[in-house]
């Protein structure tokens, strides 16, 4: 089986303009663990639930990159880990034709924004799989995660420089 796209040109009136592809998505890893089954399924109270996204971006080659997005969802009742589910999901992507700003928004914002409905769906399901009620991840604005990682790249970089920002100025 393979999968071929066709290079998508972002401005299509300029030949050499950036391209970008998606080549290829797939798990890199999952797992499951409800450790305290079947005695949870009969404990009462208001289960807590703790999520977990994070982002690794790998340089296959020149325009070839490797994005995972993971997820780790925890629900815990009374103190007992009722489940643990966890997520990779990955995508080779083809980017060629950005400067290195714009390199960066992409694969830091568009890349997991392709990824999530399939985290969102790998986790649902599995969490069903095990025997417990849906749970709907709500959507990520990775671009407000890319800003603020921005800005604390930013102010990491002007402390370190003995610059000192005003709280609550633009960035």
């Amino acid at each position: 089986m393979t999968d071929q796209t066709a290079p998508v040109a972002l401005d299509a009136a300029a030949p050499n303009a950036a391209q970008f592809t998606v080549e290829k998505i797939y798990v890199k890893d999952v797992s499951f663990e409800a450790p305290n089954t079947p005695q949870v399924f009969n404990e009462q109270g208001q289960p807590q639930l703790g999520l977990n996204i994070n982002q690794k971006v790998g340089r296959l080659d020149e325009a070839m990159y490797e994005v995972i997005l993971g997820a780790t969802l925890t629900c815990t009742l009374n103190d007992k880990t009722v489940y643990l589910a966890e997520v990779e999901q990955a995508g080779i992507f083809g980017l060629s034709g950005f400067d290195e700003r714009t390199l960066d928004m992409m694969l830091g914002t568009y890349c997991p924004n392709v990824l999530f409905p399939y985290v969102r769906q790998a986790i649902s399901d599995l969490i069903t799989s095990g025997g417990f009620p849906p749970f709907y991840m709500q959507p990520i604005n990775f671009e407000a995660l890319y800003a603020e990682g921005m800005r604390r790249r930013s102010e990491q970089g002007a402390s370190q420089g003995s610059v000192a920002l005003a709280e609550g100025g633009n960035a």
